[in-house]
C-alpha cells in the first residue's frame, strides 16, 4: 500500500481523474519510449503526455455521451490500463479507429521529446526549469500555452500540438528538476499557470542549497531549506557556490563542489541522483499535465479541444477547385458531394471537423478558405462559379500547396480540374509537403491527356503534361482519375468513400503487367472491400480464394456489385469477404490503375528517428524521413490491438517490415520488427542500416504477420517514403542567452540544417533572424538553396549555393520581415529547398517551418485561474470528502491498494496512483 502522505489533495468539483497504471516497462524525465534502453522502468515524457491526454479524453467522453449510443460508465474502466483503442471502441462503437487521435498524440509527444534533443532548446535552462530560473521558466511555459491556444484558434493544429509539446515538457521538468517533491509537496504547484500569481519562497543566488555528494545516489544532499530551487546543468550558466547541480554522468557542473545533483528524470542513479523520488515526481507531473489539458479544454471548448487532439473518426473535407469557364460540371459535382456529406453526417461521429476550399485559375489562385462550420463552408462553396479563363494550363499546384499548408494531417484533398499545371516547378515541393503533412491527394481530371481539342490553348501541349499530377498522387498515396463531364458526379462519390478512413490493401505486383494477375490478401479484420479500376480497360476478372470468379459486367455478381462510369469501375465486394489470396486479371490498353481498399480497425502509424545515446537524455530524435548516411530507426505504432485483445482472442502480431521500390513493387529488404513495451500498446521498431538506405529511391512500407487464428496479415503505409541525401530541419529557437554554443555546433554537425530565430512566435512589425545550418553525411554534395514564405513576406538569405564533402557543414543566415499589416494569430510557413545544382536541378529535399504571428495578449487568457467546471483542478482538501483506500495491481488486472476515491459534488472521483 502506498504511504498515506502520498494521497493527493487537489481534486475539485466535476473533475474525474482516471490515472491508469504507467506500465513498468515504460521514461520527466527521459524523452520517449526509446529512452528505456538506458533506464528501464522509468516514466518518460511520452508516457506522461499520452496518459494525461487519455484521462482528459475519458472525462470528455463521460460528460458528453455519444449520439445514438449509451453513455459510458466509469466502472467499465476501473482496474485496467487505459488505452486509446479501448476508449474509441467504448465511445464510438466496435471497430472505431483511433488512428487520428493517436497520430495527434504522437505529434504532441514528439514535440515534447524534441525539447531534449534540439540544439535550440536542449541546453536552455528556461525551457527546463533549470539553474533556478523558475520565473523565466514559467514565463516561457505560459507563452507556449498561449501560442497553443492562438494556433488552435487559427485552425493550425499541427503548430498548436508542437507548442503544446514544448509547454508540457517544461511543466513536467519542473517536478523532476526542482526540489518541489523534496519539500514534501503532495500536489502540483498552484501558481505555475498563472503569471500574475507570485512564485513564493524562491532561493536567491546567495542561498546555499546543496551539500557535497560523491556517490551516484544522493538522497540527503539538500540542505533542508524550505526555499524552492532547481539544479544547474553544464557550463552555462556557471554554478554559484553552494548550489545544486542537475546531476548525472553528462552534467559538467556535477563534478564541481557541491557534487552530485537533484534530478529525478529516471530510475537510474547514473543519470538521476534523486532516482528514488522518480515515481513521486512523475505522479505530480502527470497531474499537472492533466491540469494543462483541462485548461486548454476550458479555453477552447469541447469542440475546439476535440479538434486539437483530433478526437474524431473522419478527416477534414478539402477541395481545390479550378474555376475557369469550362469547369461548370466539375464545380457542381463538388457541391453535390459536399452537400451530401454535410447532410448525411451532420451531428454524427463521421461529420468532418475541418473544411478547406482553395479556388484557382490562371494567373491567380486562392485565397484559402478554412472553417469548422459546415454551413459557413457551404455558403462559401456555393458562391464559387465557373467564370472566365478557359485556356490551359492553370495554377493548380500553387493552389494545392496552399491547401496543404492549411489542411490537417491525415486528410484527403480532392482536386477538380480539366487542365494541366502551369506551375510545374512546384512538383517536388508539393510532393514533399504531402508527405510532411501525411495528406493523400486525388485528382479528378475531366480531360483525356491524348485529346487535342477542347479547351483553348496558348500552345500545343504534350500528352505528358499531366505527369506532375501523377507524381504528386504517387508520393501522397492518391490517384489521378481521368473521366468525362457526364460521369464526374458519379466518380466524385469517392470523396465520401475516402472520408471513411479506408486502408489501401497492397497489391503484388502493384501495377498491371500483361498476362500477370494482381494478387492481394484478405484477412478476417478487413471488411467493405472495394476494387477500383480505371483506364482503357476491355475486361477484368476477380477471383476469390475458393476459385469463384466475377467479370466486368455491371450489376450484382457472385462476389459483389459492379458499377461503371465511362472508364472507371467500382466493385463493392460482398461482406464478409472470404479470407485468403484473391486475384485480379485486367486486360487493357496502356497501364490501367487498380486500387483495393477496405475498412479495418487494424492499421499502423510510423515515423523515423535517430538514436541519441550520448547525452543526459537518451532517446530517439524524430525525423520526417530517413537520411542517407545516418543509422535510422523506424518506429511503428499498431492501431486496433487493444480492441482485439478485449474480445478475449489472441492478439494479431506483425513480425516483419518489407520495403518495396515504388512504383515497381520490387522487394528491397525484409527486416524483423521488435516489440518495444507491452504488446497491447503496439509499439514496434526496426533498424534501417545506412547500407540499405543508400540504395533506396522512393520506397513503400509494408507490415507482415499473422492474425489471432494464423491467417496472414498485410498492411501497407498509405504513402511512399524517400531518403534525403542531406538532413534539412527548420527550427525556431528560444533566446540564446544560456545556450552552450560549442555543444550546439557539435550536435548540428550530426543533424545538419537548422533554421532558428529569437522565439517560436513573431509579432507584426518585427524582423526575425533565422540561422541556417546544413551538413552532408553520405558524400560530396553540390547544392543550391532556395527559400519561400507563405504569406509572401520578405525573406532574404546570405546562403544560396554550397559544396559539402562527407561530414562537412556550413552556416547561413536568413531574415524574415513581418509587416505591420500581418494578421494577428496567423501562421507563417517558411520553406527551404535544396536542389542538386545546375548538373542535377531536381529537388533533393525540403524543410518546413511553421511560425505564429501573435496578436495582443487577451486579458482573460491565462491571466488568472478560470472558474469553468472542467477548466482547472482546484486545491480542495481530501479531508473534507469521504475517501477509502483500495488497490490496483501493477499489471492493471484488478483492484489492489493504490487508488483513492470519493465523491465531490455528486461526482465519483478516482485517482489511480500509477506505481
Amino acid at each position: 500500500m502506498f504511504p498515506e502522505d502520498m494521497l493527493l489533495s487537489h481534486l475539485g468539483p466535476s473533475v474525474l481523474l482516471l490515472l491508469p497504471l504507467l506500465l513498468p516497462s515504460t521514461s520527466a524525465f527521459f524523452p520517449n519510449i526509446w529512452s528505456l534502453l538506458a533506464a528501464p522502468g522509468s516514466i518518460t515524457h511520452q508516457d506522461l503526455t499520452e496518459e494525461a491526454a487519455l484521462n482528459v479524453t475519458l472525462q470528455l467522453f463521460l460528460e458528453q455521451p455519444p449520439p445514438g449510443r449509451p453513455p459510458l460508465h466509469l466502472e467499465n474502466f476501473l482496474g485496467r490500463t487505459l488505452l486509446a483503442d479501448d476508449l474509441f471502441t467504448a465511445y464510438f462503437g466496435p471497430g472505431a479507429p483511433s488512428r487520428r487521435f493517436r497520430a495527434a498524440l504522437g505529434e504532441v509527444s514528439r514535440a515534447n521529446a524534441a525539447q531534449d534533443f534540439l540544439p535550440t532548446s536542449r541546453n536552455d535552462p528556461d525551457l527546463h526549469f533549470d539553474a533556478e530560473r523558475l520565473k523565466q521558466g514559467r514565463t516561457r511555459m505560459v507563452g507556449a500555452l498561449r501560442e497553443t491556444l492562438a494556433a488552435a484558434r487559427a485552425l493550425d493544429h499541427t503548430l498548436a500540438r508542437q507548442r503544446l509539446g514544448a509547454a508540457l515538457h517544461a511543466l513536467q521538468d519542473f517536478y523532476s528538476h526542482s526540489n518541489w517533491v523534496e519539500l514534501g509537496k503532495q500536489q502540483p504547484h498552484p501558481h505555475l499557470f498563472w503569471p500574475r500569481q507570485e512564485l513564493q519562497s524562491l532561493a536567491q543566488v546567495s542561498d546555499p542549497t546543496c551539500f557535497d555528494c560523491e556517490e551516484l545516489s544522493c538522497p540527503r544532499n539538500l540542505m533542508g531549506s524550505t526555499l524552492l530551487t532547481s539544479g544547474y546543468f553544464g557550463a552555462l550558466p556557471s554554478k554559484p557556490a553552494g548550489k545544486c547541480s542537475h546531476g548525472g554522468h553528462f552534467d559538467q557542473s556535477s563534478s564541481q563542489p557541491p557534487r552530485g545533483g537533484i534530478n529525478k528524470d529516471s530510475t537510474a542513479p547514473g543519470f538521476s541522483p534523486h532516482h528514488m523520488l522518480h515515481l513521486q515526481a512523475a505522479n505530480l507531473a502527470l497531474l499537472a499535465s492533466i491540469q494543462a489539458f483541462n485548461l486548454l479544454r476550458s479555453r477552447l471548448g469541447d469542440k475546439g479541444f476535440s479538434r486539437l487532439l483530433d478526437i474524431t473518426l473522419t478527416s477534414g473535407l478539402s477541395f481545390v477547385l479550378d474555376t475557369t469557364g469550362s469547369m461548370g460540371e466539375e464545380i457542381n459535382a463538388a457541391k453535390i458531394q459536399a452537400r451530401h456529406i454535410m447532410e448525411q453526417r451532420r451531428g454524427s461521429p463521421m461529420e468532418p471537423t475541418h473544411y478547406i476550399l482553395v479556388p484557382f485559375h490562371d494567373p491567380g489562385f486562392g485565397p484559402v478558405f478554412t472553417t469548422s462550420d459546415p454551413d459557413v463552408f457551404w455558403k462559401q462553396l456555393n458562391e464559387i462559379h465557373a467564370l472566365g479563363g478557359g485556356d490551359e494550363p492553370e495554377m493548380c499546384l500553387s493552389a494545392l500547396e496552399l491547401a496543404l499548408l492549411h489542411t490537417p494531417p491525415l486528410s484527403d484533398i480532392f482536386v477538380f480540374t480539366d487542365a494541366s499545371p502551369k506551375d510545374v516547378f512546384l512538383t517536388n515541393r508539393v510532393e514533399s509537403l504531402t508527405q510532411e503533412r501525411h495528406c493523400r491527394v486525388t485528382f479528378l481530371v475531366t480531360e483525356d491527356p491524348s485529346r487535342v481539342h477542347g479547351r483553348t490553348r496558348r500552345e500545343i501541349l504534350s500528352p505528358l503534361r499531366f505527369e506532375p499530377y501523377k507524381a504528386v498522387a504517387l508520393a501522397s498515396g492518391g490517384e489521378v482519375i481521368f473521366t468525362e463531364d457526364q460521369y464526374i458526379q458519379d466518380v466524385a462519390a469517392i470523396v465520401g468513400d475516402s472520408l471513411a478512413d479506408l486502408v489501401t490493401v497492397p497489391l503484388q505486383p502493384p501495377i498491371v503487367e500483361p498476362g500477370r494477375p494482381l494478387v492481394f490478401s484478405v484477412d478476417g479484420l478487413l471488411q467493405k472491400v472495394r476494387v477500383r479500376i480505371h483506364g482503357e480497360v476491355s475486361s477484368f476478372c476477380i477471383r476469390n480464394p475458393a476459385g469463384v470468379s466475377q467479370g466486368h459486367e455491371e450489376g450484382q455478381g457472385l462476389l459483389g456489385h459492379t458499377r461503371r462510369f465511362g472508364q472507371f469501375w467500382i466493385v463493392t465486394m460482398n461482406d464478409p469477404p472470404q479470407t485468403g489470396i484473391w486475384e485480379i486479371q485486367v486486360t487493357a490498353e496502356g497501364t490501367p490503375q487498380v486500387r483495393v481498399q477496405a475498412q479495418t480497425s487494424l492499421d499502423f502509424l510510423f515515423h523515423f528517428g535517430i538514436p541519441m545515446e550520448d547525452g543526459p537524455h537518451p532517446g530517439l530524435y524524430p525525423l520526417t524521413q530517413p537520411v542517407a548516411g545516418l543509422h535510422t530507426q523506424l518506429l511503428v505504432e499498431v492501431i486496433g490491438l487493444s480492441s482485439r485483445s478485449s474480445s478475449g482472442g489472441p492478439l494479431p502480431q506483425f513480425s516483419h517490415l518489407v520495403l518495396r521500390r515504388v512504383p515497381e513493387g520490387t522487394e528491397l529488404g525484409r527486416l524483423p520488427l521488435e516489440s518495444t513495451g507491452p504488446r497491447e500498446r503496439g509499439f514496434l521498431s526496426a533498424s534501417l542500416p545506412p547500407t540499405l538506405l543508400s540504395t533506396l529511391g522512393r520506397f513503400s512500407l509494408e507490415l507482415t504477420g499473422q492474425d489471432g487464428v494464423g491467417q496472414r496479415l498485410y498492411r501497407a503505409a498509405p504513402q511512399s517514403c524517400t531518403v534525403a541525401p542531406v538532413l534539412l530541419e527548420v527550427r525556431c529557437q528560444g533566446i540564446m542567452g544560456w545556450l552552450e554554443r560549442e555543444r550546439i555546433a557539435a550536435l548540428l554537425t550530426r543533424l545538419s540544417l537548422q533554421l532558428s530565430g529569437p522565439s517560436g512566435s513573431l509579432a507584426p512589425g518585427n524582423k526575425a533572424a533565422l540561422t541556417l545550418h546544413i551538413a552532408s553525411f553520405s558524400g560530396p554534395q553540390d547544392m543550391e538553396l532556395s527559400t519561400s514564405v507563405n504569406p509572401s513576406f520578405t525573406l532574404t538569405s546570405n546562403l544560396s549555393r554550397v559544396h559539402l564533402e562527407q561530414n562537412e557543414s556550413t552556416w547561413g543566415r536568413l531574415w524574415l520581415e513581418i509587416p505591420d499589416s500581418a494578421a494577428p494569430d496567423s501562421v507563417v510557413m517558411v520553406t527551404v529547398t535544396a536542389t542538386g545544382g545546375e548538373t542535377n536541378p531536381v529537388s533533393l529535399t525540403h524543410a518546413f517551418l511553421r511560425l505564429l504571428v501573435l496578436g495582443p495578449e487577451p486579458q482573460d487568457q491565462l491571466a488568472a485561474p478560470p472558474h469553468s467546471p472542467h477548466s482547472f483542478l482546484s486545491t480542495t482538501s481530501p479531508a473534507s470528502h469521504p475517501s477509502t483506500l483500495v488497490a490496483l495491481d501493477r499489471a492493471g488486472r484488478g483492484l489492489a491498494d493504490n487508488f483513492w476515491w470519493g465523491t465531490v459534488g455528486g461526482v465519483l472521483l478516482l485517482l489511480v496512483l500509477a506505481f
